[in-house]
This record gives structure tokens, C-alpha cells and sequence, in this order.
């Protein structure tokens, strides 16, 4: 999508009017729209919407309401320009949207875009004669500073890059395997100049001494990938080695501890937070940020056979450290345990991962929040601001040292999970930090924003995949080129 600013109104397909509790902003009375706008109480409610038939200056006239001042945010316009495209789908062309002074200039183009492409995504992808374009091909901002057309393709980018996670998140497990994932990391790496990419299989991965990740990939017919990308600018600022971390199990059935079959075609989206590392990569590549990114994302199936692990087995992980398996459910921190380990020795300097972890992270925030747990108050406060400020909202979560005695095996140096049920996401990460090394390290728990079993009252209403963590990363991967 095309992104160009104009100091009045282009000849567009259709018009965008914002409409706020102060009414139509300034020039947007068109066809009568203060009119409407206050006989349908538009304002009243985020994305309400009356299209108005016109020919000048444009096709349509679509009038969408921000809700009450007080609760008028980034995701309000979202939530709007997703109705705008909704009500106006079968058109296409040129959007006009015309910025008012609701929100800075730069934060309404952003979530303009953002509500546009991430609104529209639609999820039956595999049905006959889908197509997946772009609702317009060319938006442009009326009224705004020039600067703005750069930094809303920008964002553009970014949504494409999150929805494309999205198609990664709601392929079908025999779509998207281990291998698979790895291809199209080697896929995005054949993209860009300074992006590589490798995958390690389980001969290399055994031989590394990743008994965890390992462990728990044993009893799956489609083998494991340990996928390890590379982003180096020509010019790095600092001396900062991002490393992300993601789990990726393309298919979970708890293994022996396995789950309910309510849902558990859902499972298919347990390697969200991987996928989001991987497409995340190359938007840092495509944005040319110039900060030296590394991403390992332990790709695998929990599943169920005669190979697979057993509650009570001890298995070895990469760092020396030993795990007595109490429940083969709680097999995404045994992979990440190596992943985040092997990401320290690679040289990553500042560690974060995301992981669709516990449920009982999604009982607690549900949808909106993802919580964050780290090492470093500093860097875990980095990462939540990232996620604020980029519509992947964040949340931060205690971690005393006192969470660590709950991890204690009478067997092994720790068990990965409790009969206890006691502060679970805290739990998952105190485990995970016996794994981190030296240095700031957070932990993503996505389980309840990366991938809805029902869609949200907002921009995002689709059932599947978000993309979750693909904003954040951008936002982050930017302030820290700065």
C-alpha cells in the first residue's frame, strides 16, 4: 500500500472523516456529514460508521466515529480505520483519511495503517478464491506534514510483517512442520542482503548436547529445527547483540500429559511467538535498522508415540543444568531453555523471548496483555514500553528470588512444572532464568494475545494468529539504533 500526504482532499475512492466528540473536524463537512454525524450519534461509539454517496471529491464519504474523548487512543483509530475498510471492502482504489487533532499526527497515521492492514487480514486464506491484497493500494493523509508519508510506510511494513506471522500461526500443522518454518526463515533470508539463515537438525542439535529441546523432540515423525538467523548491518550503532527467542511448536498435544480436545486444533498456534521472531527478522532487515539482530527459534511437535519423553524422565540441558519431567505439557520452557542458552553463547548481549507459555497467563489478562518477567527491571520496562507504543501491549510482572525455590526437584537440579498451580507464568520464567546467562534477558508470555480462539470487539476481530510481537520487536529494534 502506497502511502502519500496531501493538503486537501485528492481525488480518492473514498473519504475517511474522522468524527470526535467536538463533531466533523475542520474541512470535513461534506454531503451534510455534521448532519449525520450528530442524528446517528456516531461519536458516541469507536468504528461506527455512515457511508455517504457523493461524487466529488470522492466515491464515498465514510463518516466513523472515535468513542468518548476520554477513551480516545491509538487503538480507537485503529478500531476505526478497520470499520472504514470494512464498510467500503468490494471498493478499493484510493483511501483519503483526513487526520485531525485527536492524537499526534504521527501516531494517528501509524494506526491508520495499522488498522487498515492488521483490520482487513482476513484468516480463511486456504478457502477457494481468497485473495489476500490489501483493502487499498494507495492511502492518503490529508492535512499533515510531509515527513508523515515515511513513517507510515514504515508502519506499513510492519503490519505486513505481522500479518504474514499470522499466516505462519493459522496454517495447518501439516502446512507448516518444523522444516517448513525453517524454509521460510531461509526463504526471508534469501530476501535481504545482510540476513542469514540456518537450521539445525537433530544429529546437530543432539551433538550441541540440547537434551532439552531434544527431550522433547523425540517422539514426532516430522523432525525438529533449531533455526538460528543472522542480521548484520554494514553499520552498526553500539555494541548491542539483540538475541530473540522464540518457541515454535508447530503442533502441541501435551505429549503424555496430553490435553483436552476441546480447542486443541488451536494447538496449531503454539509456535506463535516463533513465528513472530521469524517474520520479525526480516522487517528489521527490510527497515535496514542498523542493529545487529540475532533470532533462535526451537521449532518442533509435542507429541505422542512410543518415542516420546515420559513424566519422570531427566533430561540434560545444553548449560549442564538437569530436568525432571513432571508434566510433558510444560514442554515449551524445556525449549526454550536451550534456545535462550544457545542465543547467550552465540554472543547475544540483550535477550528476550516469546513464548505462548501458560494458560494461566491468559486466564489472568486474557487477550489484551501479555505479560513480561525478566532479570532486568530496566530492560523488561524497555520491553513493555515497546509494546505500548506499538499496539502490542505489554504488561510487566514481578520476579522475586524468592519464585525460585518453587522449581526445586527432590531428583534433578529442577522439575518443569508443579502440582501446586501457584503463580504458573512466574514459575515458567523462574525456570527459564536458570537458562539466560549473564546479561538483561525478559520473557513474553503470549499465551493469551497471540492467537484468539474467538475474535476481540476491536481492529483485531479474526479469529487465529495476531502477529503479536512484531510490532514490539520493530519499535524495540528502533529505539535501540538510536
Amino acid at each position: 500500500m502506497r502511502v502519500e500526504v496531501a493538503d486537501a482532499f485528492p481525488d480518492a475512492d473514498v473519504l475517511a472523516v474522522p468524527v470526535g466528540t467536538d463533531g466533523i473536524p475542520p474541512g470535513g463537512d461534506l454531503q451534510g456529514a455534521t448532519r449525520i454525524a450528530e442524528e446517528e450519534d456516531l461519536a458516541a461509539k469507536a468504528g461506527r460508521t455512515a457511508v455517504l454517496y457523493a461524487e466529488e471529491p470522492s466515491k464515498r464519504v465514510v463518516l466513523v466515529g472515535l468513542g468518548p474523548a476520554d477513551e480516545l487512543d491509538a487503538d480507537t483509530v485503529r478500531t476505526a480505520a478497520a470499520s472504514v475498510a470494512g464498510a467500503t471492502e468490494r471498493i478499493g482504489g484510493t483511501l483519503a483519511w483526513l487526520l485531525d487533532d485527536s492524537l499526534p499526527q504521527a501516531e494517528q497515521a501509524r494506526a491508520v495503517v495499522d488498522g487498515l492492514i492488521l483490520g482487513t487480514y482476513d484468516p480463511g486464506r486456504w478457502k477457494s478464491g481468497t485473495k489476500q491484497d490489501h483493502p487499498f493500494e494507495r492511502l492518503v493523509l490529508v492535512g499533515g506534514d510531509p515527513s508523515l508519508a515515511d513513517a507510515a510506510e514504515r508502519a506499513a511494513t510492519i503490519a505486513d510483517g505481522a500479518n504474514r506471522a499470522r499466516d505462519l500461526a493459522n496454517a495447518g500443522a501439516n502446512m507448516l512442520t518444523p522444516e517448513k518454518l525453517a524454509e521460510r526463515a531461509s526463504e526471508i533470508a534469501d530476501e535481504h542482503e545482510h540476513l542469514t539463515a540456518e537450521a539445525l537438525g537433530p544429529d546437530e542439535f543432539t551433538e550441541l548436547g540440547m537434551g532439552a529441546f531434544a527431550g522433547v523432540a523425540q517422539g514426532s515423525h516430522n523432525p525438529a529445527r533449531m533455526i538460528v538467523m543472522h542480521y548484520e548491518p554494514p553499520s552498526p550503532r553500539g555494541d548491542v547483540l539483540l538475541g530473540l527467542v522464540g518457541k515454535a511448536i508447530t503442533f502441541d498435544t501435551g505429549g503424555i500429559s496430553i490435553k483436552h480436545a476441546l480447542y486443541m486444533e488451536d494447538m496449531k498456534g503454539d509456535m506463535s511467538g516463533g513465528g513472530a521472531v521469524v517474520e520479525s527478522m526480516g522487517v528489521i532487515a527490510e527497515l535496514g535498522l542498523p542493529l545487529r539482530t540475532l533470532a533462535v527459534v526451537a521449532a518442533s511437535e509435542n507429541a505422542v508415540g512410543g518415542g516420546a519423553f515420559r513424566p519422570g524422565d531427566i533430561l540434560t540441558a545444553m548449560n549442564g543444568k538437569t530436568i525432571e519431567i513432571t508434566n510433558t505439557d510444560a514442554e515449551g520452557r524445556l525449549v526454550l531453555a536451550d534456545a535462550l542458552h544457545y542465543a547467550r553463547t552465540l554472543g547475544a548481549t540483550h535477550l528476550v523471548d516469546f513464548a505462548t507459555l501458560t494458560g494461566a497467563m491468559n486466564r489472568a489478562f486474557g487477550d489484551l496483555y501479555a505479560g513480561v518477567m525478566g532479570n532486568d527491571d530496566g530492560w523488561r520496562d524497555e520491553i513493555v514500553a515497546a509494546g505500548e507504543a506499538s499496539g502490542d501491549h505489554a504488561w510487566p510482572w514481578p520476579m522475586h528470588r524468592r519464585y525460585r525455590a518453587i522449581i526445586d526437584s527432590a531428583f534433578a537440579d529442577m522439575k518443569n512444572s508443579s502440582v501446586r498451580g501457584q503463580a504458573q507464568p512466574t514459575y515458567a520464567a523462574s525456570f527459564l532464568q536458570e537458562f539466560v546467562g549473564e546479561g538483561p534477558w525478559a520473557h513474553v508470555d503470549v499465551a493469551g494475545t497471540a492467537f484468539f480462539t474467538w475474535g476481540r470487539p476491536d481492529y483485531l476481530t479474526q479469529k487465529g494468529g495476531t502477529g503479536y510481537g512484531v510490532r514490539l520487536i520493530a519499535e524495540l529494534a528502533t529505539k535501540l539504533s538510536e
